[in-house]
């Protein structure tokens, strides 16, 4: 079986205007709880990356928030585009050290550091550790 990368993922769902929250939504009947048991998980076949999908899917919500586990040493790179323009997302981390350039500029996370960025300007989550990361995405869809 074959699973695109986060990349790609990330491209198709861009040039569609969708997160990628709400590409791997699932489309059951609104509910405004999402158990752990339900909430739809992916492992992207590149870096071994583990994302969960931690908000309640079909609500009217323009928040979606995501877990993370991150594997030492790995990297995703998310190049710009324009569909997410005006989305927002803070990278909060729980646990390891993760490293996210955003444009030019680099900036290393720590437990319990939270980053406030655009989504549609490239950006790139490394792990520069031997530890693997365990961090929450808070994405903001509205673009106002």
């Amino acid at each position: 079986e074959a699973s695109p990368t986060a990349a790609l993922l990330a491209r198709v769902c861009a040039a569609h205007g969708l997160s990628l929250s709400a590409f791997f939504a699932d489309e059951r009947q609104a509910s405004p709880l999402a158990r752990r048991h339900e909430q739809q998980v992916w492992r992207d076949p590149e870096t071994g990356y583990l994302r969960r999908s931690v908000s309640p899917p079909a609500t009217s919500s323009e928040v979606d928030i995501v877990d993370v586990e991150f594997p030492a040493g790995a990297c995703v790179s998310f190049p710009p585009h324009t569909a997410s323009h005006g989305m927002t997302q803070h990278v909060w981390v729980f646990e390891g050290e993760m490293e996210m350039t955003t444009g030019a500029t680099v900036h290393h996370l720590l437990p319990g550091d939270c980053l406030f960025m655009p989504v549609g300007e490239g950006h790139v989550f490394r792990n520069p550790t031997g530890k693997p990361a365990r961090y929450c995405v808070v994405l903001n869809r509205s673009t106002r």
